[in-house]
C-alpha cells in the first residue's frame, strides 16, 4: 500500500512545453562581453578581447539532473565558450559526490538536491547556488516486493539503506519523525543509491530510501514498493558553485546559467527525448525514464533561487541543526541559509531566454 500525504505541485511539464523552440545560440560566445551579474565589482571579466577568463570549465552531469543531459548531449557549453575554454564532464553519483567535487576543487559547478546544499554550507563549504534545474520527487521509501513493511512505523529495528548527506538521507529523517522514530531507531546503512538498491535487492538491508532513476526502475524490474512518498520532504534541485568560480569566472558562469535555461526550454518541449537521453545515461528501460521526466520531475520551474527555496531550507533547518552533522549547530545552518543563493545569473538568463522565447512567438 502506497501511502502520500501531501504533494505541493502538479508536475506541469506537458501544459507548458514550447512548441517550435530549438537550441539556438543564445549564450555568450568567445569575445562576446562579459557579464557583471552578481560579481559587485570583482575580478569576474575576461581577461582580454576574445578570451574567457578561464581556459578550463569542470561540471558535473547526473541522472538526477535531466537538464545536465542535455547540455552535455547537445554540447551546448562546448560550442558557446569555443575552443579557448576545454570543459571537462564529471559524473556525480549523488549530492554527496557532487559536494566533494566542489569541496576539493574538482568541479566548478555541481547538482545536489537543496538540503545536500545547504548540509555543504552550513560545513563552511565555499559553494553557492546559482541556479534551480528542478522541483522533483525522486526520494521515496522503498522496500521489495514481498517485504512486511507497510509504512515507516514499521521500520523500527531494521536495517534501511540510504546515503548520507543527499536528499533520500533527510527524506528517511523526516519520514521516521512522521511514525514518532528517529535515525537511531534503525540500523542505518550509509550505501551510495545503486548500492543501496543491491543491498535491498540482495536482502541484505530491509528497506531502502531510494533516489530515481534507480528508484524508478527498481519498481519496474524487481517489483519493488514505495510504501511512503511525500513530495514535500523533497527539495529542489541545486545548481551550485564555488565561490571562487563565481567571483573569478563570472562570464563562464553566466554561459553555463545561460546553458541551462536554454535546455529546459528544449527539455520541456521535448519531454519524449529528454526520457530517451535519461534512458541512455542511465541504463533503464526508456518507459521507466519516461515515468521519471513526466511524472516525478518538475522541470517548469524557476531557474532562479529564491524565497521557494529558502522556505523549504527553513523546514529542513531544525533537523540539520540537530542532526549532530553540522559543528556549528544552529547558527552555522542560519548563517548558511542567509548567504546561499547567488540569483544574478540565473536572473539574467531567464530574462534572455524569455525575451528569445517572445521574439520568436512573434516571427
Amino acid at each position: 500500500m502506497t501511502h502520500r500525504i501531501s504533494r505541493r505541485t502538479a508536475t506541469a511539464l506537458g501544459l507548458s512545453a514550447v512548441a517550435g523552440m530549438g537550441l539556438a545560440a543564445c549564450v555568450p560566445g568567445e569575445g562576446s562581453e562579459t557579464s557583471e551579474a552578481g560579481t559587485g565589482g570583482s575580478s569576474g571579466s575576461q581577461s582580454g578581447a576574445g578570451e574567457w577568463s578561464t581556459d578550463s570549465l569542470t561540471i558535473d552531469w547526473a541522472t538526477y539532473n535531466p537538464l545536465s543531459l542535455v547540455i552535455r548531449e547537445q554540447q551546448l557549453l562546448e560550442t558557446a565558450l569555443g575552443d579557448s575554454v576545454t570543459v571537462e564532464w564529471v559524473q556525480s553519483a549523488g549530492s554527496n559526490k557532487a559536494n566533494e567535487f566542489l569541496r576539493s576543487g574538482s568541479a566548478d559547478v555541481a547538482s545536489t538536491a537543496g538540503s545536500a546544499a545547504l548540509l555543504a554550507r552550513s560545513n563552511e563549504s565555499p559553494i553557492k547556488v546559482i541556479g534551480i534545474y528542478s522541483q522533483p520527487e525522486w526520494a521515496a521509501l522503498v522496500v521489495g516486493k514481498d517485504s512486511d513493511i507497510t509504512g515507516p512505523a514499521d521500520l523500527a529495528g531494521r536495517a534501511v539503506a540510504a546515503t548520507t548527506g543527499t536528499d533520500p538521507y533527510f527524506f528517511l529523517v523526516q519520514t521516521l519523525a512522521e511514525a514518532g522514530l528517529s535515525i537511531d531507531d534503525v540500523e542505518l546503512q550509509p550505501l551510495q543509491h545503486a548500492d543501496g538498491r543491491s543491498a535491498l535487492e540482495g536482502g541484505s538491508v530491509e528497506a531502502w530510501s531510494g533516489l530515481d532513476p534507480i528508484m524508478a526502475a527498481a519498481e519496474v524490474e524487481s517489483g519493488a514498493k514505495l510504501v511512503y512518498r511525500n513530495v514535500d520532504f523533497n527539495t529542489y534541485g541545486f545548481l551550485n558553485a564555488t565561490e571562487d568560480f563565481i567571483e573569478n569566472h563570472a562570464d563562464v558562469a553566466q554561459v553555463v546559467v545561460d546553458a541551462y535555461e536554454q535546455a529546459r526550454t528544449w527539455a520541456l518541449a521535448n519531454l519524449e527525448a529528454t526520457a530517451q537521453l535519461l534512458a541512455d545515461a542511465a541504463s533503464i528501460d526508456l518507459a521507466v525514464a519516461a515515468t521519471v521526466i513526466t511524472e516525478r520531475s518538475n522541470l517548469d520551474v524557476s531557474g532562479v533561487p529564491g524565497e521557494d527555496q529558502l522556505a523549504v531550507l527553513e523546514a529542513i533547518s531544525p533537523m540539520l541543526s540537530e542532526s549532530g552533522d553540522v559543528q556549528g549547530g544552529a547558527d552555522a545552518v542560519e548563517k548558511a541559509r542567509g548567504s546561499i543563493i547567488h540569483a544574478d545569473f540565473a536572473t539574467a538568463a531567464v530574462e534572455k531566454q524569455t525575451g528569445e522565447k517572445q521574439a520568436v512567438e512573434k516571427q
